[in-house]
């Protein structure tokens, strides 16, 4: 049986170096199954991104986290996500 980290690795890999929608919808869902907050709302940024069908459910969970939020709590997390993305 292949652990979750093993998976979320595989996930990464696949979102970050390639690209893939698919794989950045799901590390968004696995984090959202795990209330994850801040590295949901950066694994939201980079579905968006990368044009991943997000659903209604997606915009509503980081936006609930998102008003919980101070501006500069955001903007870092922001600037966590661009920097992801850069690398």
């Amino acid at each position: 049986m292949t652990s979750t980290r093993v998976v979320t690795a595989r996930l990464t890999e696949r979102a970050f170096q390639q690209g893939d929608a698919d794989a950045a919808l799901a590390l968004l869902d696995q984090s959202m199954l795990l209330r994850h907050r801040r590295i949901a709302l950066i694994r939201y940024l980079l579905a968006q991104q990368l044009g991943a069908p997000l659903q209604a459910w997606h915009h509503e969970y980081v936006h609930k986290i998102a008003a919980h939020l101070s501006a500069e709590t955001l903007a870092s997390i922001a600037g966590a996500a661009r920097a992801r993305l850069r690398a």
